[in-house]
């Protein structure tokens, strides 16, 4: 970590008004959805169906044993048609469950509902294990194991902080699903044995304050605070620096926190009262090269071409087609990924080209760092291929938000030379 920090942090254009006022699009599934069998990071997962069985909307499909247990559900009824590898945004080839799509959309209850209030901890963290409930801010890790080794939590923080240009889905979420993002924080609380709830709150979004404050009106331990309109305030460790004025080494639970997205606990909410898995997502679907740029709810396994087609089409011919927000997106060269359960958004930039010049050495990366790290002296290791240096350097700290490559003066895509010394310090263990 830097000697002497800077800001750690800056303020970005949102251009969030493009989709905040817009009313959520309903989008159906095509002849097909392509369920991605990828758990967190594993791909080793229990098939339950075969091709030919008929299928209903929530029917288990698979489940992760490797190390955690995380079922998937399916988004539509219809008829197994056997598995196909794909290109998933994760930038990697997984197998994908093909269904074709009966357009019916008869359902079955995954699970029976849990109170939450009768249930016990150990009760509760089995229910989100078994629903399947992973972090949907982006990680899309199983939830339960914050809570399964839960100790000393002094603060559940809920994330509702969507810090990122464009996306405003967690802000369209929370406004249509009170009841359940109210019933998961009281869930998450009391599996937490936190001493008390909060909700992070961008102060810019003043009706948003005065919603979830009036949310939780009366509840005992569940508050809101409002946090600075700055990037990455989203992350974890800063949201954790802001809230409780304390740094941790790997985990926030190191200082008696526990940080789940808002969305996440929506759905634990839904699995609660409704007995429902995550089967549909809400994201948004924005950028300067979409013709309607709006949040939509679609079925897992939705191809995002069938959505971009949904939102008017591309505005050019030559787009920058990003899996997630513009900051830590992943670009992706054709649209025929598809939505899964952890992504929020879709955004979709005119492919403008542009000229960098060499480094000027002013600091600004190292300065705005939220880490704390020092991206020239890790891309220098790069250049030398001095892996001691990049391991010193604590490359494997950044959490890849582009921040110094949004700052650069220079116009360097700073945050590659760092995924560059992620990756060889990575092959070097393997």
């Amino acid at each position: 970590m830097s000697l002497f920090k800077g800001p750690m942090r800056q303020h970005i254009q949102g251009h969030k008004e493009l989709t905040e006022h817009v009313d959520i699009l309903e989008i159906k599934a095509g002849n097909c959805v392509y369920i991605p069998m990828l758990s967190g990071a594993s791909t080793n997962l229990e098939m339950l169906v075969q091709e030919g069985d008929k299928v209903l909307v929530g029917t288990k499909l698979a489940v992760c044993n490797e190390r955690n247990v995380v079922p998937i559900y399916s988004s539509v009824s219809g008829t197994v048609k056997g598995i196909e590898k794909r290109m998933h945004s994760s930038l990697k080839p997984v197998n994908h469950l093909v269904i074709e799509n009966d357009g019916e959309y008869k359902k079955e209850q995954s699970f029976e509902p849990l109170d939450y209030e009768t249930a016990d901890r150990t009760a509760l963290i089995d229910f989100m294990m078994n629903a399947g409930i992973i972090g949907l801010g982006g990680a899309g890790f199983p939830a339960y194991i914050k809570y399964k080794f839960a100790k000393d939590v002094e603060k559940l923080i809920i994330n509702a902080v969507e810090c990122e240009p464009f996306i405003t889905a967690d802000y369209k979420m929370i406004q249509a699903h009170k009841e359940e993002l109210v019933t998961g924080i009281l869930a998450m609380k009391k599996m937490a044995m936190a001493k008390e709830a909060v909700i992070a709150i961008k102060k810019t979004h003043p009706d948003l304050i005065s919603f979830c404050e009036e949310a939780v009106k009366g509840l005992d331990g569940v508050s809101v605070v409002a946090v600075p309109d700055v990037y990455p305030m989203g992350w974890e460790r800063v949201l954790v620096r802001e809230i409780m004025h304390k740094e941790y080494e790997k985990l926030p639970g190191e200082v008696g926190a526990i940080v789940n997205n808002a969305t996440t606990a929506i759905a634990f909410g839904n699995a609660l009262l409704h007995g429902e898995a995550i089967i549909t997502k809400t994201l948004t679907v924005s950028g300067n090269a979409i013709k309607h740029p709006q949040n939509v709810t679609v079925p897992v396994g939705v191809p995002v071409n069938e959505i971009v087609e949904a939102c008017g089409g591309y505005t050019c011919d030559d787009v920058k087609l990003i899996a997630g927000g513009p900051m830590m997106g992943k670009t992706i060269v054709n649209d025929k990924f598809v939505i899964d359960r952890n992504m929020n958004a879709i955004t979709i930039l005119a492919n403008k080209p542009y000229d960098s010049v060499a480094c000027l050495r002013c600091g600004k990366c190292s300065d705005h760092c939220p880490a704390g790290l020092q991206p020239v002296r890790i891309a220098q290791a790069v250049k030398t291929k001095d892996k001691n240096a990049m391991e010193k350097l604590c490359a494997m700290d950044c959490i890849e938000c582009g921040l110094c490559t949004f700052i650069c003066p220079s116009r360097l895509d700073v945050t590659e030379n760092v995924r560059k010394a992620k990756r060889q310090l990575m092959m070097a263990k393997k």
